[in-house]
């Protein structure tokens, strides 16, 4: 009975909704179906062009119903795929160099790739509403990549030939979220799964009376025991087809790696990250399949589990405002961290509470990445990490550490040596490939060939892909000139192992970067087996060496360390190279950054919880926290549950 009063209700507010639609839209605009699409409601036209020339009345609409509006192409107006690829080059001034396209069939939009996008800004003679109107699909301008992304092109494949089952999947996610409110009462609880007072797992639950929604879902690889390397959603007490939505902060593991678990076992709902973060975590998800397999471990998931994740998946851009539930909309803002890292910004009920989630947050600006975001509406409570939240944990400025990794490079190479940097191929990498980039063209640095293994070309691509998510000046060079960073004529990538010849050979200065960054496994292995021994060489660390691993062994000064050869026997390897480790290239913010991140919030908050970290470090940024702001500051442990509202 009372779901069927439910229904009944649903479909009223539908219509509701839908009728203030029909009759805000001119009848010139030919809307044939109005029909929700996971978080946005989809108006289906027969004159894409009339609505896209009168925008406002769009936005005005939006204004009105409060919701978000796509416009969409109706189908019986789609050309071909191959008519309307045919149109669209025509269309298209030739020196843009038309890369490729891609069709959705569920959304009704191409992916037009183009190589110089800047061809067209502003170009009288290529009108995107007209060849919208002419092709019958929405257009979507992207920068072609100048390394093609293998991870990109299989999400594409798995998107077109699943668009019947997306399509259908996006409406009951629509009916879900646009249902009427049962409880109209705003209470609201946070229960920690994993991530608090440890780094690792990251995972909690947002409840409300109406809703209840995940937040990361992650694994810690260094636990011992199961209990402690997985969320504790056991604790929970908690179904799968009770969870509304799950938000994903960003691609780690730390944060993902538990996710493919979840749709293995009959998760269905939506998951909801930003739109570099699919394909970032698709690559690390699926790299930790072959991981563990090479480890002699059984992989905790299928390829096939990750491959519904691209099925379920949501993309939301920077801040744009998202209903993920009838008591709560989403916003992502930049947290500087990696490619597509976002702060989650929760709005609860009718502005009855704002809960703000850092994920791992990056308060500094860098060459590949802007600054975190701070300036949200309103925030009561605030969700932080502390990784680097001891009074201790202070870094180099970006200019002390550039300055330092500058004059380490130029050394080893006048002295006719390699420059070896273990390193891990998502961020780090890229990060690291634009400053040799930028001080090699700047004359700064001793000019000299670059080589790249492992995931990090890959890694790298995806990161082209999505300009708009770079620094504002990478992003310029990308959209607006032919100088691309990523596209350097210093960089090689090696694709197979038989290439190493050229880097290793003697006499050769050059540097390498190679995965991975602990040197626990990957090629890299193979390039420190011939470099340590070399007294002209070099090793350079620019991620965090866990005790344990063969790079915290080498950092700390052992000059024989003992490895398995390439025919699986032990071998003894001679470090006769210097080294040195350099912070200050980290993702995550210092100390000073994460206290100067708080006092930026306005108006002042009402509390904040502090994760991600040692305990000792969550205690002691949460102690500071108290101190220095006058806010009630706490440190959760994992299985407990906090009202916030």
């Amino acid at each position: 009975m009372q779901r069927k009063q439910q229904e009944k209700e649903a479909h009223s507010s539908a219509q509701t909704v839908m009728a203030t639609i029909l009759q805000s839209i001119p009848k010139e605009a030919q809307v044939s179906k109005i029909d929700y699409e996971g978080p946005r409601i989809a108006l289906y036209t027969k004159s894409p062009l009339y609505l896209m020339e009168h925008n406002e009345i769009i936005s005005d609409l939006v204004n009105i119903i409060k919701k978000r509006i796509v416009v969409r192409t109706e189908e019986s107006i789609r050309k071909t795929e191959e008519e309307a690829r045919q149109i669209i080059a025509k269309a298209l001034p030739k020196e843009a160099e038309l890369a490729g396209t891609f069709f959705d069939n569920a959304t009704g939009e191409v992916s037009v790739e183009v190589k110089r996008p800047w061809i067209l800004h502003n170009n009288p003679a290529f009108n995107v509403a007209q060849v919208t109107e002419a092709a019958g699909w929405r257009l979507r301008i992207r920068k072609a990549t100048s390394i093609q992304s293998s991870t990109i092109q299989a999400i594409n494949y798995n998107l077109k030939v699943s668009s019947s089952d997306r399509a259908k999947h996006l409406k009951q996610i629509g009916e879900n979220i646009f249902r009427p409110r049962l409880a109209q009462k705003s209470e609201v609880s946070l229960l920690t799964l994993g991530g608090f007072g440890q780094v690792g797992r990251s995972c909690m639950l947002l409840t409300t009376p109406e809703s209840k929604i995940l937040l990361d879902c992650g694994v810690n690889p260094g636990a011992r025991t199961p209990a402690e390397s997985f969320p504790r959603l056991d604790w929970a007490n908690l179904t799968l087809d009770e969870i509304d939505a799950i938000v994903i902060s960003h691609a780690h593991l730390d944060h993902t790696g538990f996710l493919p678990v979840l749709c293995k076992y009959g998760y269905k709902g939506p998951i909801y990250c930003t739109e570099p973060t699919l394909p970032m975590m698709n690559l690390i998800q699926l790299d930790a399949i072959k991981v563990a397999s090479a480890q002699g471990r059984a992989p905790l998931y299928a390829e096939r589990d990750v491959k519904q994740i691209m099925k379920q998946t949501i993309t939301i851009p920077y801040g744009t405002v998202t209903d993920i539930a009838p008591d709560m909309k989403l916003v992502f803002s930049n947290a500087g961290h990696i490619l597509g890292s976002a702060t989650c910004h929760f709005h609860i009920g009718n502005g009855d509470h704002n809960f703000v989630y850092t994920g791992d947050l990056k308060f500094g600006k860098s060459i590949l990445f802007e600054s975190a975001s701070w300036n949200f509406p309103r925030v009561e409570t605030l969700l932080i990490e502390s990784t680097y939240g001891a009074r201790e944990d202070v870094q180099p400025t970006r200019q002390e550490v550039e300055s330092a990794f500058i004059n380490a490079v130029n050394n080893t190479l006048v002295d006719g040596g390699k420059v070896l940097i273990p390193i891990p191929a998502v961020g780090r990498a890229q990060e690291i490939m634009m400053v040799i980039d930028h001080y090699m063209k700047a004359g700064q640095m001793v000019e000299a060939p670059v080589f790249m293994e492992g995931m990090i070309s890959e890694a790298s691509a995806i990161h082209e892909s999505y300009p708009e998510y770079l620094a504002r000046e990478l992003r310029q060079k990308i959209l607006e000139t032919d100088d691309n960073p990523f596209d350097s004529e210093y960089f090689t990538n090696i694709e197979h192992s038989d290439a190493r010849e050229e880097p290793l050979r003697d006499g050769t200065p050059c540097i390498i970067l190679a995965t991975s960054g602990m040197l626990e496994g990957g090629p890299v292995l193979e390039y420190f087996r011939n470099i340590a021994p070399g007294n002209k060489n070099k090793i350079i660390f620019v991620s965090y060496q866990v005790n344990g691993t063969l790079g915290r062994r080498v950092l700390d000064g052992a000059k024989q360390v003992s490895m398995l050869g390439r025919e699986g026997k032990v071998e003894v390897v001679n470090v006769n190279c210097s080294m040195i480790k350099l912070d200050g290239f980290s993702g995550h913010s210092d100390y000073n950054q994460l206290l100067s991140f708080v006092h930026k919030l306005r108006p002042k908050l009402r509390r904040v919880l502090v994760n991600h970290g040692e305990r000792r470090k969550c205690e002691n940024l949460a102690m500071n926290i108290r101190r220095m702001f006058r806010v009630p500051a706490h440190y959760p442990q994992v299985q407990e549950a906090i009202k916030l509202f």
